[in-house]
């Protein structure tokens, strides 16, 4: 059933039932509507009929098909692990090119028209061909309390994005990292600035990368926990004007990320990488824990600052009160030096150049 609420108390009208979710007309054009969806019923459907404001509470239960939001203001709310959006017979309205290609929730605006203020919170979503939770063109974006799950690709991700929320998620098992966050995925370009995106008090875990951060600038990455992934951290720059950076990474556990994985087209093979920046400006990575990352390729060690694959310099960061021990083929590895990187007040054992513990 549906509930439209204006303030602290609701408009009772009749119902009129539909075959995807009842609902309860408005008092007024301001009014917001918890609308309820159960087993059986279309998420999609209930997304179709929703105004700005509304929320979308879907009940315990297996859901199947991808999910498309197109609206802003939306909130699409579970309960937490009892709510399940697997892959399955799309919903009633025509598969976009984004669901179509084996996402699970899309959030898509245009250039032209960003949507703002959709929250995905507390469900999960598990199995999909390519991303569990998939972005575009979104400003205040909140995904809270989701699980993404052995999907194909990316567990939550998003680019031409600003000012998101991506907080206390879990993302495990999926196909490349669990949170990827950039400028674009489909051409070249400067750094976008996201003015401001935090993401924070993930669990990351046994994936490609925990976390991908391309090309963007003015995030925040503090308080996650990245464990058993073949990269905990991965910073990507290139040589783009704007340059990637001018972000914090801090407080942040990364531990015993030794999965092992192949190289691809872009990337050697990586094992035992905890925090990589790569063609990086700007940036301060403090206060973080840093351990048991082993290996022995070139982005293996603790907390590792490598020249980006393309040439990209990292330039001008700094690397302060971290806790990096037990990382080899060492805690701290500056690949940079000459490029104004600086490395103060760490605990750790080793370091290439050595001198920097």
């Amino acid at each position: 059933m549906q509930k439209r609420h204006i303030g602290s108390f609701a408009c009772i009208a009749a119902a009129s039932a539909t075959a995807a979710v009842a609902t309860v007309p408005a008092c007024s054009a301001a009014a917001q509507t918890r609308r309820v969806v159960h087993p059986g019923q279309s998420i999609q459907a209930a997304v179709n009929a929703a105004r700005a404001g509304d929320t979308i509470d879907i009940q315990p239960g297996t859901y199947r098909g991808s999910i498309l939001i197109t609206k802003p203001g939306l909130t699409l709310r579970g309960s937490g692990s009892k709510t399940v959006i697997v892959p399955g017979a799309a919903g009633t309205k025509a598969a976009d090119a984004c669901t179509k290609a084996g996402n699970g929730i899309c959030v898509q605006g245009t250039s032209g028209h960003t949507i703002g203020a959709v929250s995905i919170r507390s469900l999960t979503v598990s199995g999909f061909k390519k991303n569990g939770v998939w972005a575009s063109w979104t400003d205040g974006l909140k995904v809270r309390s989701v699980t993404s799950q052995h999907n194909g690709v990316w567990g939550i991700s998003e680019q031409r994005s600003t000012r998101s929320e991506i907080r206390n998620n879990t993302a495990r098992s999926n196909g490349d990292a669990g949170i990827f966050v950039a400028n674009t995925v489909d051409e070249e370009g400067g750094a976008t600035d996201t003015h401001g995106t935090a993401i924070t008090g993930n669990t990351l875990k046994d994936n490609r990368i925990g976390l991908t951060v391309r090309r963007v600038r003015n995030l925040s990455v503090a308080d996650n926990a990245l464990t058993a992934n073949c990269s905990g951290v991965f910073v990507v720059g290139d040589e783009g004007k704007p340059q990637a950076g001018a972000m914090t990474i801090q407080h942040n556990s990364v531990t015993n990320n030794n999965k092992s994985c192949a190289a691809t087209p872009r990337l050697p093979a990586i094992k035992g990488s905890g925090i990589v920046l790569t063609g990086t400006v700007d940036t301060t990575v403090r206060g973080n824990t840093v351990t048991g990352n082993v290996g022995t390729g070139p982005l293996s060690g603790g907390i590792v600052l490598f020249k980006s694959f393309v040439g990209a310099h990292n330039k001008n960061n700094t690397i302060s009160g971290n806790v990096a021990q037990g990382n080899r083929p060492a805690d701290l590895i500056n690949q940079e030096a000459g490029m104004g990187n600086t490395f103060v007040s760490n605990v750790c054992a080793k370091s290439t150049p050595a001198g920097m513990c």
